[in-house]
């Protein structure tokens, strides 16, 4: 029983998706997809729309966007942490895909520390009304 070609791609997808910092490029996701480097790029594209470059690419960037938002990592360790090698690359990609190089996009966005996560523990301990025992008056005397 042969599985839908669809199936054997989205194991392509899947490998982009997970592996997209690793040095991985379509000869990769055709293996993975268990078709040749050819009839692989040719039905990605026809299934989905983009070829296997681009797609990995979009990942890649849009993860790079997202760190650019909200981390204070610099563009080339972005560039790198995101599977990428070049800067120059990188901002050329990222300027035709958002409009913008990723200086101008993070400096578009609010600042990193905008986004910092207050751990539930300190918020219950600062968030509970103080709470000081009444002292009973002493009777007697």
């Amino acid at each position: 029983m042969s599985h839908p070609i669809e199936r054997h791609l989205l194991r392509a997808k899947d490998l982009a998706d997970r592996h997209y910092t690793e040095p991985i490029g379509v000869i990769a996701m055709a293996q993975a997809a268990g078709l040749s480097r050819a009839h692989f790029s040719r039905v990605f594209k026809e299934t989905f729309g983009q070829s296997p470059h681009v797609y990995l690419l979009t990942r890649r960037l849009e993860r790079a966007a997202a760190l650019l938002r909200h981390t204070d990592h610099s563009v080339a360790d972005i560039c790198m942490s995101v599977g990428l090698t070049s800067v120059g690359s990188f901002t050329t990609s990222f300027k035709r895909m958002y409009d913008a190089t990723p200086t101008a996009y993070r400096a578009a966005a609010p600042p990193a520390s905008a986004y910092a996560v207050v751990p539930a523990c300190v918020i219950r301990a600062y968030g509970r009304p103080s709470h000081v025992p009444e002292r009973k008056a002493e009777s007697g005397s």
